[in-house]
This record gives C-alpha cells, structure tokens and sequence, in this order.
C-alpha cells in the first residue's frame, strides 16, 4: 500500500511505525550518545553545590528541680499546636537572626553572597535593556541577604514538632557552620528571652510583695480588733461563743421535753391501772419498786396457805377467816405503794415541766444575743475575707518571686527546643547528580527521536492504511484484471500482482484444469516467490482485498495447516491484526502456535465451558492470534456450530483478517459456518493434486462460494514446521 486516497477513512498503521523506529535505530542510538554525552559536559562544567540540615525539636524546657513552674507552663500556654511551630519558623527565618548569623560568620566577605557587585554578561544585558532591576542599586548588606535567603529553606517536618534547618552553598564547610550557626543563635535567643522574662518579673515583684506585707498586716490586725471588741470568741475556730451557747441549750431542752413527755406517759398508765383495777404487775415502774415485790411474794404467800387450808376447813373458820383479813391487808398495801409511785411520777412530770420552761427562757435570751452576734459577723467575715485575699496574694507573690529568683542563672533558663540533629560537612555535592542527569537526558533524547520519527512517518502518510475499500476501487480493480491480465492472475488496484480468484477465470472443470496445469509450469529458475499460487502470494492477495474472513481448506491433512500457519504469520509480520480459528480434527495448528497446548478453544467456547476472552491466545512465534481447538467435546461442541457465525462476526469487527482452518472439510461443513457466499475460499494444497481440486472446485462453485483462491507450494509449510520445531 503506497498511498491513501485523501477522502478514504484511514488508521495509524502501529507496526509500520514500529518497524520505520527500528529501520533507523542506528541513528536514533546515535542521537542518544549524544545528548547522554552533552549532558555529562554540562552537568561536569556546572559549579557543585553542597548542602546540610540541622533539626531543632520545639518542647517545653525547665530544670528539674522546677517541677511547681513545669506544671503552671504545661498548662500555660499553648507551646504544642500547629500556629505555635509555624511561629517558629518564621522567627527563624527574621532579618534580626540572619543578621546575627551574617556578621558571626562574616559572610559579607565571601563573592558567593554578593555575586551582584561581579555580575555577569547576561545580568548586564538585562539591566540595559531594562528587563531585570540593576543589583547593584540594593545596599551590600540587603545583597548578602537576599543571597542568604535563596539558599537557605526553614520548613515543619510534617507530623512533628520538628524544624529542620537546610542551607546551600558552594562550600561544604560552610554548607554545615550556616545551619548549626543559626541554631546556636535561635536557642540563645529564646535562653535571652526567659532571662530577661525572668529579671523583669523579679524587679516587679519587690516592690509588690513588701507592699502585700503591710496591707495584710493591717487587715488581721482590724480582724482581732473587731472580734475582740464585739465579743465574738470563738469556741472551735468557725464557731462563736453565743451560738454554742444557745446550741447547748436547745439540746438540753429537747431533753427535758423528752423526760416530761416520758413521766406523763408512765403516770397515765398507772393510773389505769388503779381506776380499772387491772393487776399493774406489768408495768415497769411498779415492777422496779422493791416495796412492791416483796408485798407481792407476801400476797403470794397467803393466798397459797388460804388454798390448802379451805380443802380441810369451812369457810368460818377462824384461820380461814385470819388468812383472808391478812390478804386484804396486804393488797391494800399494795395499793397504798402504788399510789407512791404514782405520785412520784407527777413529781418527775413537775420537775421536768419546770426545767423546760426555765430552759426556755434561757434560750430566748441566748437567741436574742445570737442575732446580735450574727449581725456584729457581717462585718468580721468581710474584715476576714479582705485578709485573706491579701494574704493569697502574698502567698501566690512570694512563690513567684522565688521562681524568678531561682532562674536569674542562664543555666536555669534553658530555651522551650534543642538540637536533635546537627549539620556535617557533606561529601558529595547535592546538585549536579551526574548519572541521573545523564540517564534522564539519554531517555529524553531517545523518546524524541522516536517521536519525531513517528511524526515523520505520519505526515508522510507511510504509516496510515484506509479502513475499507470504495466501489469505485474495486470497478477500476475489475477493469485493469479484464484489460491487462490473463484471468488465471488477477492484479491488485496498485499494480502487484496477487493471487488470483479462481471464480473469475474458471468457466468449467476443463478451463480450470488447464489453469492448473499453467500454475504448476513455472520455470525451474524462476524464484518460489514468484509462483502466484505461493503463501507469500496469497498474503498479498489477501492485503489487496481486504477480505475481513478466509476459510482454509486442507485436504491433504496437517502440511496444508502447516502452510495456513505460515500465511497468518506472514500476514501479522506485514503488519496485519489476524487471528487463526483452529476447526481440525487433529488440532496441528494448535500443537504449532500455542504455547500450551491445553489452552481452552473453539470447543470448550461452544460447550459453555469457557468464556469468549478466554479462548484468545497469542501466537509464540509472531503477532498472530489463535483460537486453539480445546478439550472439549468436539461432537457435543458441533451440536453448537450454527453460533459460530456470531462469532466470526465479532472477530471481523476486530480483526483485519479471520482465518478459519477446517483441515479436510466439505462443503456442507464449510456452510455452516457462515451466513454469506461473501467469504475468501483458500485450498491449501503444498503440492497440487488435479483431481482433489477440481473436485473441490465443482463443489464449492455449485454451492455459491465465487471467491476460491489456491495456495501450493511446500517451501512454505516446510518453514513453518521448522519454526514450529
């Protein structure tokens, strides 16, 4: 294909643009030496640049006998959070530190910080065509500056408390002395700070504490005075003497209360005892009283003697009638010592009524001197309370005080971070990597070229391909085959011959026997590749009419499948996506192209047992496709075979061409596959047999097959063997 009509769809041939890279990789190679070669003199030239880091850890420093002042710092202030570490690095990169460090170091000396008073031919360009600002108007020390500046970098090493410090120069030694120098100056500056924090609380205390003193002298003074002429003692240090007093009284009170409340209840029932005549043997107080006990064992007496008498005397009888008046004598006694207690009772009853009313008395008098104690100690608790913030305030002022006295010592101020890495004198320069700037500059350079060639090839049109052919093609194929070809080798629309369509030049079976017979007359010193019928020939054929399926018949058994193997080869080293359908009874193209042989084909697909994308394979020798012939039933996958034409459908849409080998098939068979006539027919017989083709020829032409093509020639199926091999 030499050209592309300019209103023919066309697609980015991949492989011609493969092989148009690889045609030239020579030059490419060279190219790419070149640019590796350019790279290492510029990365060799190129003054080196050193750098270090040193890292600063931000945390809360104290000494460690100031365990009282780390605790009031921990919750102080917020030394921990996000804002506080940005702050830090700010004050690392302030005009006040870099000025210190600059004049420690003496930087202002070195050329390498002031390349502005030398400058250079393309800075002076600049300046006079006012395109870059004259260096030179800026003082020397804002030049040192923003020198200083360019090479150093102050960053938060992210999820951490940490700062590191990096500078950049030409001077390894100095690479390291600028990021440790700075961290020296940083941490004296933060030690400076607490000192000067601390000798200001100090001398602002003084004065406060001795002025404390007093007032809280004077306040407990007014305390005592106030208490002592208000009388308000106090009895257990929060109590005062009147309300303990009054306290005392109303608990003797309800005590008194609770005796009369007692003696009334044991009198009323003593008395219901003597008025319903009850035996009052039960109750508490007559069962205490010694007098009562022992009438009641006298009682107990007689009447026993009263029981064992009236068993043998009458009821007049004298010692009868002397035992009865003895009883009724002694029960009166009884009565008689009942009424004592009694009396006794309401005496108890009467004394506690008195007592109660007596303590009553007391108590509103005590009461009414609580009210005015109560009154007099509003003032004392705020003459107390007065007293008391003063001397919290001392207190809270002294602690202080001796804190800041203790840290007036630089040692005893340590800064809130320390050095968790110090910077060393590198060995190897930062910039220029030479080996990576040389490998990165060779890929570049080689991608380029390629790139460029690929363009080349685009522009040119050698690496596109039409997507289909017009009529008007095919019609001027025709009439150049009529006019300037013998029918038995018909010519391509671009002038190479190709292999021919036997329905074109076969009237009958004698014609085609004679244009057999002409195909096989070849001159000996004729080159194989001239023999039309050849694998090579019908690979161009097949370019030519871009012929989207060809079913391979071989009635000769696997040297014909050797040759179709040959020719989807040959066609995927041209360029072409093709993919080979194994349909054999012995599976030889399978057993030549697949890596592994047990790989899932054709009939594992129409048994169900395999997805479609499974059963797509690789060839091992080119860029051909396979669809191998499985391990599946190869009579329960024919019961199937109707759906094969779905699947040449699906290929075609895929391929630029299918190659469908059905070893020695028949007609009937061939059939089945497709829906259309419209299919390329390639008999593949290395050696030519006149009876099988004709015979094969009368077939396919009764059954509507037009597009027959012959390939022989055993040169090429003994190739592909031996690749195979």
């Amino acid at each position: 294909m030499s050209g592309v009509a300019r209103d023919q769809d066309v697609d980015i041939d991949l492989g011609q643009l493969v092989r148009a890279v690889w045609a030239r990789r020579l030059r490419i190679l060279a190219i790419t030496l070149v640019g590796a070669g350019v790279a290492f003199a510029g990365a060799k030239i190129m003054s080196p640049q050193y750098r270090s880091e040193t890292r600063i850890l931000i945390e809360p420093r104290a000494p460690a006998f100031a365990s009282t002042q780390q605790a009031n710092d921990a919750s102080a202030g917020p030394l921990m959070d996000e804002l506080n570490i940005a702050s830090q690095v700010q004050l690392l990169q302030s005009a006040d530190l870099l000025k210190k460090v600059i004049n420690d170091l003496k930087l202002y000396n070195l050329p390498e910080f002031d390349d502005a008073a030398s400058g250079s031919a393309m800075s002076s360009i600049l300046v006079k065509l006012h395109l870059k600002k004259n260096p030179l108007e800026n003082p020397p020390e804002e030049r040192v500056i923003d020198a200083f500046v360019e090479r150093l970098q102050v960053y938060q090493v992210p999820g951490s408390r940490v700062i590191g410090i990096t500078f950049t120069s030409k001077d390894p030694k100095l690479a390291a002395a600028i990021p440790n120098a700075m961290a020296n100056v940083y941490l004296s500056t933060q030690s400076g700070a607490k000192l000067d924090s601390n000798s200001e609380a100090t001398r602002w205390l003084e004065p406060e504490i001795e002025g404390l003193r007093q007032k809280v002298s004077e306040a407990e003074r007014k305390v005592a005075e106030y208490r002592t002429s208000h009388g308000l003692l106090q009895t257990n240090g929060t109590t005062t003497f009147p309300a303990q007093q009054l306290n005392d009284i109303s608990a003797e009170l309800t005590r008194v209360r609770a005796d009369k409340a007692n003696a009334e209840a044991r009198a009323q029932a003593v008395r219901n005892a003597l008025s319903s005549g009850e035996a009052s043997d039960t109750l508490p107080d007559i069962m205490s009283s010694q007098a009562i006990q022992r009438l009641k064992a006298t009682e107990s007496g007689l009447q026993s003697q009263i029981s064992d008498l009236q068993t043998s005397l009458l009821n007049n009888h004298p010692r009868l009638k002397s035992l009865r008046a003895q009883l009724s004598d002694i029960r009166s006694q009884i009565r008689q010592e009942t009424q004592k207690i009694l009396a006794s009772i309401e005496n108890e009853s009467k004394v506690a009524d008195l007592r109660a009313s007596e303590l009553e008395r007391q108590s509103d008098t005590v009461q009414a001197n609580s009210a005015r104690a109560g009154e007099d100690e509003v003032g004392l608790n705020a003459l107390e309370r007065e007293a008391n913030a003063q001397r919290q305030l001392l207190e809270t002022y002294l602690v202080r005080y001796r804190e800041a006295a203790s840290r007036a010592d630089s040692n005893s101020s340590p800064a809130d971070a320390r050095i968790v890495s110090r910077a060393v004198e590198p060995v190897d320069p930062y910039f220029p990597k030479v080996v990576p700037i040389v490998v990165v500059a060779a890929v570049a350079t080689l991608i380029m070229s390629a790139i460029v060639i690929m363009l080349a090839e685009l522009f040119s049109g050698r690496a596109l391909r039409p997507t289909d052919a017009s009529p008007e093609t095919i019609e001027a194929e025709a009439v150049v085959e009529e006019k300037h070809v013998p029918q038995a080798a018909p010519i391509a629309a671009a002038g190479k011959p190709v292999q021919p369509s036997m329905l074109a030049v076969v009237a009958d079976e004698e014609d085609r026997i004679e244009d057999v017979k002409a195909a096989e007359d070849v001159p000996e010193d004729e080159p194989e590749d001239d023999n039309e019928f050849s694998v090579a020939s019908v690979a161009d054929y097949l370019t030519g009419s871009r012929a989207p399926l060809a079913i391979a018949i071989s009635p000769t058994g696997e040297n014909g499948s050797a040759a179709t193997v040959s020719l989807t080869r040959m066609l995927a080293d041209a360029g072409h996506r093709v993919i080979l359908i194994d349909m054999t009874g012995s599976g030889y193209p399978t057993e030549l192209m697949a890596e592994d042989p047990a790989a899932p084909g054709v009939t594992d697909l129409l048994c169900g047992e395999a997805a479609f994308g499974d059963t797509i394979h690789g060839d091992r020798l080119s860029d051909a496709h396979l669809i191998p012939q499985g391990q599946s039933d190869v009579r329960r996958a024919m019961r199937g075979v109707d759906r094969l034409s779905l699947l040449l459908d699906a290929l075609a849409a895929a391929y630029d061409l299918v190659v469908v080998e059905c070893g020695s098939a028949d007609v009937a068979g061939v059939s089945r596959l497709t829906r259309s006539r419209d299919v390329e027919i390639i008999l593949s017989l290395p050696v030519v047999e006149e009876t099988i083709f004709v015979a094969l020829m009368t077939e396919f032409q009764a059954a509507g097959y037009e597009r027959v093509v012959l390939m022989s020639g055993g040169e090429g199926a003994e190739q592909a063997l031996g690749r195979a091999a």
